[in-house]
């Protein structure tokens, strides 16, 4: 069996999770082994293929194993839900898995502590519980436990070029968690954000600006749209002017007036629609927690509501918004 600290272990090969571990893959040295974990079969059939000439691969059957074998383990789950089964069950989580480990002496790996960390956006009170449990654990002087959310969506996960946003109160701990990370998105974009929390913070809150600029930039080119304007000449300009940002410039809403995005592709294989209103609700309970006034949060949430209510948009990527637009009547 190999090394736990020769060892990563990666858990949740969803859409997002698929592509990040099979950049893993490829960035970690071939002496390396990579173990995976999913609820599909069928992912870790696909994933096993998909790997064949990379580098060892093995399979882990929950948590507790994953941490038992590995002294880095990588989650990227769904929602709290899943992220409290796979870190704090009592059998087969993670936290479980350190614990005995721990008692008996076995699966310690190396003198380093071991690196926990959930790359999904999840709400902070899950992410803030399992940093306690973490600590009230007779494990923790053995454990790091840090939130490293991602940016970028399926496209950046496929070409490694996520943004990480990292939070963890062991901060000696930055430097090993930045190289793995790295493997699966640029050096330069992993930020050291603050302390367990931090990193879900900030990416609540860049989710959030995000979610209304994809409505914001859908409204402005349906203007030209319904103008009968170039929209793709309207981008250009847009592009290189003060209402630049990253729908007009890396995932035009409009179809055809970018290659390979999920416009031109029927609105297909992006960020879905459902999951784009999840975290800009997120983000406005964050400023309700916090007292932060907002304006523009709860007329967006609005648009998304509408257009998921619809059976030609439900399930699209969140820039579908703009043919939600273009297909309906002014109010």
């Amino acid at each position: 069996m190999a090394s736990p600290n020769t060892t990563v272990a990666f858990i949740g090969l969803g859409v997002m999770g698929y592509p990040m571990a099979l950049n893993l893959r490829k960035g970690l040295p071939k002496t390396s082994t990579l173990l995976i974990l999913d609820v599909a079969a069928s992912a870790i059939t696909r994933f096993k293929s998909d790997t064949a000439a990379l580098g060892p691969v093995a399979v882990v059957s929950n948590g507790a194993e994953a941490v038992a074998r590995a002294d880095i383990v990588i989650t990227m789950l769904p929602d709290g839900a899943a992220v409290r089964k796979v870190y704090l069950d009592g059998e087969t989580g993670v936290l479980a898995g350190a614990e005995r480990a721990l008692r008996d002496g076995s699966g310690t790996g190396s003198a380093a502590r071991k690196i926990i960390m959930e790359c999904g956006t999840i709400e902070t009170g899950t992410i803030l519980d399992v940093a306690k449990a973490v600590v009230a654990s007779p494990a923790a002087p053995n454990l790091t436990f840090v939130d490293a959310p991602v940016s970028g969506g399926p496209m950046g996960a496929q070409d490694g070029s996520l943004t990480f946003m990292v939070g963890t109160d062991d901060k000696a701990a930055f430097p090993a968690v930045k190289s793995v990370l790295a493997h699966m998105g640029k050096e330069e974009s992993v930020f050291l954000c603050g302390d367990v929390g931090a990193g879900t913070a900030f990416k609540v809150i860049n989710n959030y600006l995000s979610a209304i600029t994809s409505l914001a930039a859908s409204e402005a080119l349906n203007i030209g749209s319904k103008m009968g304007l170039d929209v793709s000449l309207l981008t250009d300009v847009i592009n290189v002017s003060g209402g630049q940002c990253w729908v007009t410039s890396k995932s035009n809403p409009v179809p055809g007036v970018q290659a390979n995005v999920p416009s031109s592709r029927g609105y297909e294989g992006g960020f879905r629609i459902e999951l784009c209103a999840k975290v800009l609700k997120m983000g406005s309970d964050l400023a309700e927690m916090v007292g932060a006034r907002t304006v523009l949060d709860k007329p967006t949430l609005d648009a998304f509501g509408e257009a998921m209510g619809d059976e030609r948009y439900k399930g699209k990527d969140a820039r579908v918004v703009y043919k939600w637009l273009n297909e309906s009547e002014r109010k």
